[in-house]
Order: structure tokens, then C-alpha cells, then sequence
């Protein structure tokens, strides 16, 4: 091969892993989002925000269409409705017609070249200027339920002539995740509505109390609770993959049972595996069973978890710990339900729904090469993000009630635990979450000398709290190997905590301003999209954002 096309294709690849990497953070990123609770156009702003770091784009909107396929919703972030929608009225019809007809991307690489776009028909165009037009569809089913409509720069030389390919691409997972979103929320406006047609509001409504899911034991009262659960009444019924993410002992085995019991598999089996527990070769024979004979030990035959749950639902908590091996295995039963027991030859076929449950950051495992792109995909279609009980600390009086009305009846006692402690706990940290939550007070009800919890009676109130050496020791990120990504304090995050004699000493904040001097100046030069300053630094986009938060540095919105 000539020197010169071997160079152009390394290029090519190295061109393209970082495109890869860019647009899996800017999905990450986006798909936090749309998990979040919000209104419709709200979300939308949000995530053109996001693109708008991630695709170098003049202008771009998102136009949502009724059930007679005009547009009842156009979202701009730099313009308010008026604008949003004069930018959407200055598309020709021809090329949003294409787009409905086609249900498939449209990329025209030079408006100036283009039939549709001339001076007698599209009005608000620089038509002097060369710019490169995207639309993609956003697909409910198979019927379009809106577009994703954005403008950039031509391509200027051969190196940059794959960047519409690719940022159509991007733009076609977003509108991906867009489309599920909004059946979601349309459907829960519907849903509203159908109840307050039904509601006679011939009394005062009832004030609000805790939200108990039966016998998942899930409690709280929090919006942040009350939404996941709304989420999950919704996408009970149907069969897709729900990806639980959180911290470690935010409850993601109570909501996946919860997600189960409101399914109508609840009369099946509910399945549970933690794939950290095992290796490689015991998770196999647990999951997929074994034939008789397959290894020593095996005396007899043995059906695997995904044979329990047939008809019901299997969760797999620690996901993100198995292997590259195990996860093209799991790939192939999880896209077509089939699967051999270890040791046989004959080909099982099973009905089964997965809830896989990580506190891992997949995306940064994926982007490292440890976690398979596709699996990922396969996994979160569905994402739920639990929130750590320091962002929903309302909710620990009624789950410290909840632990000690469990410990009382397990050992017929009768404990109760005053206002004070109940806001002393309030304000604590809890790195280990809810499970911390309750270790606290089944230890304190232990100890306790009265028949009454107090604030005294907790070990934090004699500065011992047994989780205080996390405190000390905040989580490191990555190592960042380039000395821009040092300059600018990528070495570590922080963990926040409460003030404590425990808590570690502050950073110097004179390398912190440097460092912080630095970004600004990078973001100034690159207009603040975060996909240039990072070009400026000789880093990725995904390093960019965690520089921002780290730094506490607020993107500015013009």
C-alpha cells in the first residue's frame, strides 16, 4: 500500500475513535437528561444545548408534530417560539416532505448548491454563504413524530469532509432517545388528563403521605422519588431493557422488583444474579445452567437463571463488572433469546425481560474498551438514574421511621426516635445511601439506652462516625497523562461532605484559580463550545466537561 493512503486511512481511524468518543459522552450526557423530570420543551432546550458543544452548528431546532403531522411544538435554545418557529418556516417543504416520506436522514452538503434552496423560496437563508443542512426523523414506532433540523458549516477540505456523515449519525441516536421520551411524556399527559376528567373534587384533596410500592418497601415523598416511580408505571407494561444506574446502595434491587411487580410478568419469576459475585466460568454455568457431566462436579443437570425466569424477569445487578468474554455471551441471548446450557449442544429459547442494575460508568468502560459498545446499547434502553439520598434528604425521617418500625417488630421491641436525632440524620452525608441509612439505625437502636433515639445516641455526635474515612479519601477519576489536562485539574474530584473534623483539608485554592484561569480562557477562545476548546487544550470533550464541573465553571447559553 502507498505510504500516502496509509497515512489518509490511520488518519481516517484515528479521526473516527475520537469522533466515537466525543459523540458517546455527548450521548451520555443528552440520555441524563431525558431521565431527568422536566417539562417537554424544557428537555428539548436542554439537550440542543448539549449539541451545541458536541456539533459544530450554526443553528438548530426540533419541531414535534400532532397526530395530523403539523407541528403543535417548535424548540429552539438561542430563540424563544417566534424564532424557533421562523427558523423552522424557512425549510423549504420539499426537504422536510423528504425527510416524513422517507423516515431517514437527509444531509445536503451546500444549500448554495441546492435546487430547494434558492433566492425565491427560502427566505432567512445567506444563500451567498456555503452551509450544510441536516434533518433526521424523530420516529414514534414507525410513524414520524417530529425532526431534528440543524445547520453547519460546509465542509472547507477533504479532512473535514466526513463531519455531516458523522454528526448525522450523532444526531440520529439523539433523535432515538428523543422519540421514546416524548411517547413517554405524551402518554403521561394523557393519562392526566384522562384523571382529572374522571376526579370530582367535591372535597379537599388529602395531604400527600410517604409512597410505599407494596412489598418493595420503596419510601418516599421526594419529587425526585415520585418521578422515578411515575417513570416506572410507565414502562412496566412494556418488555424493553431497563439499565438501573446509581450509587452503591440507592436501592436498585427494590426498584427492579418494583418495575417487575407492576409488569404483567408480576405472576412469573423475579430473578436476581449479582455478577460481581462469581467468576467468569461459575457465572456461565449460573446463568446459562450445565448439562450433566459438562465439568467435575457436575453430577447432574442444572438450569440457569435464565431458564428460572422464563416468562418473567431476570435482574443483573453489577453488570458493568463481567468480563469482554461473558459480555458477547449475555450480547447474544439478550438480542435473540437463545442461548446452550454449559456442556450441551441444544439450543434453548427463553422469554425474558432484563433489569441490569451498575454503579460503573459505562460509558468512560466502553470508551477504555472493557465494556462492549454494543452490549451497552442493548442494555440501556432504558435508563433510570437513582439519585444519592444526600439529594433527597427529605426522604430520611420516613425511611429512618420506616428501618426502626423493622427493627422493633424483628425484636419485639418498641423504640421510637425523637425530632432531634430525625434532624440530625438530615444532615448527614451518607456515602453508602440508603443501605447506610439503615445499618445507622439498627445500630443505634442497638446501643440505645432509652426508649427514646436522640441525637446523642448516634456515634457522629462523639465525631465517630464509621463512614468518615470516606470523607478523607474522596474517589480519584482517571489518571490524566497530558500536561494540559493536569494544568487545568483533572487529577480528582472532590467528594462534597459535611463540615466535619474528619473532612479533608481544602485544595490550594491559588493552583485552583490558575487552573481555573485557564479553562475560561480556552472556552473565551473557542466561543464556548466545548468540542473546540478542547481541540485548543489537546484533550476530549468528555475531559473538557469534567474540568467545567470540577472547577465549578457554568457553560455560557448565548
Amino acid at each position: 500500500m502507498p505510504a500516502k493512503q496509509f497515512a489518509y486511512r490511520q488518519n481516517a481511524a484515528e479521526s473516527h475513535s475520537n469522533w466515537a468518543d466525543t459523540a458517546l459522552f455527548g450521548l451520555y450526557e443528552i440520555s441524563k437528561i431525558l431521565c431527568a423530570p422536566m417539562e417537554t420543551v424544557t428537555l428539548i432546550k436542554r439537550v440542543i444545548s448539549v449539541l451545541e458543544n458536541f456539533i459544530d452548528l450554526n443553528r438548530a431546532a426540533i419541531a414535534l408534530f400532532d397526530e395530523n403531522q403539523e407541528p403543535d411544538m417548535i424548540v429552539s435554545a438561542k430563540s424563544d417560539h417566534v424564532g424557533a418557529k421562523a427558523y423552522f418556516d424557512s425549510i423549504p417543504e420539499q426537504v422536510l416532505g423528504q425527510i416524513v416520506t422517507s423516515k431517514m436522514p437527509l444531509i445536503i452538503r451546500d444549500i448554495t448548491q441546492d435546487k430547494h434552496f434558492s433566492f425565491g423560496t427560502a427566505q432567512g437563508w445567506e444563500l451567498h454563504e456555503k452551509t450544510c443542512v441536516i434533518g433526521v426523523p424523530i420516529l414514534d414506532r414507525d410513524k414520524v413524530s417530529g425532526i431534528l433540523f440543524i445547520d453547519r458549516p460546509t465542509p472547507r477540505n477533504e479532512k473535514e469532509s466526513l463531519a455531516p456523515d458523522r454528526d448525522a449519525r450523532m444526531l440520529s441516536m439523539v433523535a432515538g432517545l428523543l422519540g421514546q421520551t416524548v411517547r413517554l411524556h405524551r402518554m403521561v399527559r394523557r393519562e392526566h388528563e384522562l384523571l382529572l376528567k374522571k376526579s370530582v373534587p367535591d372535597h379537599d384533596p388529602a395531604p400527600p403521605s410517604s409512597t410505599e410500592n407494596g412489598p418493595n418497601r420503596i419510601i418516599g415523598n421526594s419529587p425526585a422519588i415520585r418521578a422515578i416511580l411515575d417513570k416506572i408505571n410507565l414502562i412496566a407494561k412494556n418488555n424493553v431493557t431497563v439499565l438501573l444506574r446509581g450509587e452503591s446502595g440507592t436501592g436498585k434491587e427494590l426498584f427492579s422488583q418494583a418495575i417487575h411487580m407492576a409488569s404483567p410478568r408480576s405472576k412469573h419469576p423475579f430473578v436476581k444474579l449479582n455478577c460481581a459475585a462469581l467468576p467468569e466460568s461459575v457465572l456461565e454455568s449460573e446463568l446459562f445452567g450445565h448439562e450433566k457431566g459438562a465439568f467435575t462436579g457436575a453430577v447432574s443437570m442444572r438450569k440457569g437463571r435464565f431458564e428460572l425466569a422464563d416468562g418473567g424477569t431476570l435482574f443483573l445487578d453489577e453488570i458493568g463488572e463481567i468480563s469482554p468474554n461473558f459480555q458477547a455471551k449475555l450480547l447474544r441471548v439478550l438480542q435473540e433469546g437463545e442461548f446452550e446450557r454449559v456442556g450441551g449442544t441444544r439450543t434453548l429459547k427463553v422469554d425474558v425481560r432484563v433489569i441490569a442494575a451498575t454503579n460503573v460508568n459505562l460509558e468512560e468502560a466502553v470508551s477504555r474498551g472493557d465494556f462492549r459498545a454494543d452490549l451497552y446499547y442493548r442494555l440501556s434502553v432504558i435508563p433510570i438514574f437513582l439519585p444519592p439520598l444526600r439529594e433527597h434528604p427529605s426522604d430520611i425521617p420516613l425511611l429512618a421511621k420506616q428501618f426502626l418500625k423493622s427493627f422493633n417488630q424483628e425484636n419485639n421491641t418498641n423504640l421510637s426516635i425523637s425530632s432531634d436525632a430525625l434532624e440530625v440524620l438530615s444532615h448527614c452525608y451518607f456515602p453508602g445511601n440508603v443501605r447506610e441509612l439503615e445499618n445507622c439505625i439498627r445500630r443505634t437502636a442497638t446501643l440505645a439506652r432509652g426508649s427514646d433515639i436522640t441525637a446523642e445516641d448516634f456515634t457522629c455526635h462523639d465525631d465517630n462516625c464509621l463512614s468518615s474515612i470516606f470523607w478523607q479519601k474522596p474517589p480519584q477519576e482517571e489518571t490524566v497523562k497530558h500536561s494540559c489536562q493536569s494544568k487545568i485539574g483533572l487529577g480528582g474530584v472532590q467528594t462534597p461532605c459535611p463540615s466535619s473534623s474528619t473532612c479533608a483539608a481544602a485544595a490550594n485554592q491559588g493552583d485552583q484559580r490558575s487552573q481555573k484561569e485557564d479553562l475560561i480562557d480556552a472556552m473565551e477562545k473557542a466561543g464556548w463550545v466545548q468540542a473546540k476548546a478542547a481541540r485548543i487544550l489537546g484533550m476530549t470533550p468528555r475531559q473538557i466537561g469534567y474540568a467545567l464541573r470540577k472547577n465549578g465553571i457554568s457553560i455560557k447559553k448565548f
